[in-house]
């Protein structure tokens, strides 16, 4: 059964999608720890990021740059942090979250809980910023 994000990734679930290419796929979470917060994934289904291979690997990191570049540019942070859990979905997935304190990226604090039209917002935002 394929996973929400290859549902996304397929166009059968909507998302906020902030950049794309042949290989990844980067759009915001739905229930962010700071607005701004998104994933980026691979288009290739694996669970666990240390399978990817090599080059994947290396070149996820080189996205999640570059959509990371266009986050800090639409919003106003001291940095982008970078997460790696991978329990909650059997995807391999990257989270990018604006940081102005060690608590933004605490994921056991309460997720926001943003309208269509705020994601839709800083979605387009951050679009406009990358490179």
């Amino acid at each position: 059964m394929a996973s929400i994000f290859t549902r996304i990734i397929n166009r059968e679930i909507p998302a906020h999608i902030v950049a794309e290419d042949d290989s990844f796929i980067s759009f915001l979470d739905i229930n962010p720890l700071v607005m701004g917060h998104a994933l980026v994934i691979p288009k290739k289904e694996v669970d666990y990021i240390y399978d990817l291979d090599d080059d994947t690997l290396a070149a996820l990191h080189l996205f999640s740059k570059r959509v990371a570049k266009a986050i800090e540019s639409s919003v106003s942070c001291q940095r982008i942090g970078i997460a790696v859990i991978g329990l909650e979905v059997p995807h391999t997935h990257v989270h990018l979250v604006p940081l102005n304190s060690m608590d933004d990226i605490n994921f056991s604090r309460p997720k926001l809980n943003p309208s269509e039209e705020e994601l839709a917002k800083m979605a387009e935002k951050i679009r406009t910023n990358l490179v």
